[in-house]
């Protein structure tokens, strides 16, 4: 452990433990997509590194099918109330990303 580590953990009652980072490091590395996760004994910084990676991947897959959904709706034959209603809901789930 990192002497800077221990310092940061005595000058603070509620800081986390190495085992509970190892747990969530753990968890996380389950939450990754089998061909993104790296090997049963990888350093934390490679599985924050590939989930990282990872988001970004997902982010760029929801600009992507944004994309083709707005050219899919530009070319719908709808009402302007059904194609207003939808623009509305995708400039919504745009501003979350």
């Amino acid at each position: 452990m990192s002497s800077r580590r221990s310092r940061l953990r005595q000058s603070s009652n509620s800081s986390i433990t190495d085992e509970q980072i190892a747990l969530l490091v753990s968890k996380l590395q389950a939450l990754l997509p089998e061909n993104r996760a790296s090997s049963s004994h990888t350093v934390s910084a490679e599985v924050l590194q590939d989930a990282c990676d990872y988001i970004k991947s997902l982010h760029q897959e929801v600009d992507q099918l944004s994309e083709r959904l707005a050219r899919l709706l530009a070319m719908a034959d709808m009402s302007n109330a059904q194609a207003e209603l939808l623009r509305s809901l995708l400039m919504q789930l745009a501003r979350r990303s």
